[in-house]
């Protein structure tokens, strides 16, 4: 594209020339409409998931951070879909490399309190 109107904050490394715009699905039917089909596609995405992962229950969280994905972050660790950048998948990352190399004091339930809640 010539140029992108993205809805929220700016992406940084796009490909083309942008303009973020904070509640831009409110401002523009294109914004809208774009992101009602960004919603559907992710929901498709996330169904596919689920099918090669079912242990992650993508199809109910649709990736976001609830307790139940945290808890599968923690029993199973991230898979190759998890994006590393997003900070509580990094902690978690962090926390079970700790885990393995030392008994643990502390719960699972404990971990996913603290992720959840920061």
């Amino acid at each position: 594209p010539d140029h992108a109107i993205i809805d929220g904050l700016p992406v940084p490394d796009l490909r083309c020339p942008s303009t973020a715009v904070i509640h831009g699905d409110a401002r523009s039917l294109s914004v809208a409409a774009a992101s009602v089909v960004a919603k559907v596609t992710r929901d498709q995405w996330m169904a596919e998931l689920d099918r090669a992962h079912p242990e992650y229950g993508f199809k109910r969280h649709k990736g976001y951070g609830t307790a139940a994905h945290i808890q599968a972050l923690l029993k199973y660790g991230a898979s190759s879909q998890h994006r590393r950048s997003f900070r509580p998948v990094r902690d978690i990352e962090n926390i079970r490399q700790r885990l393995q190399r030392r008994p643990a004091s502390i719960t699972s339930r404990q971990v996913c309190s603290h992720v959840v809640g920061s």
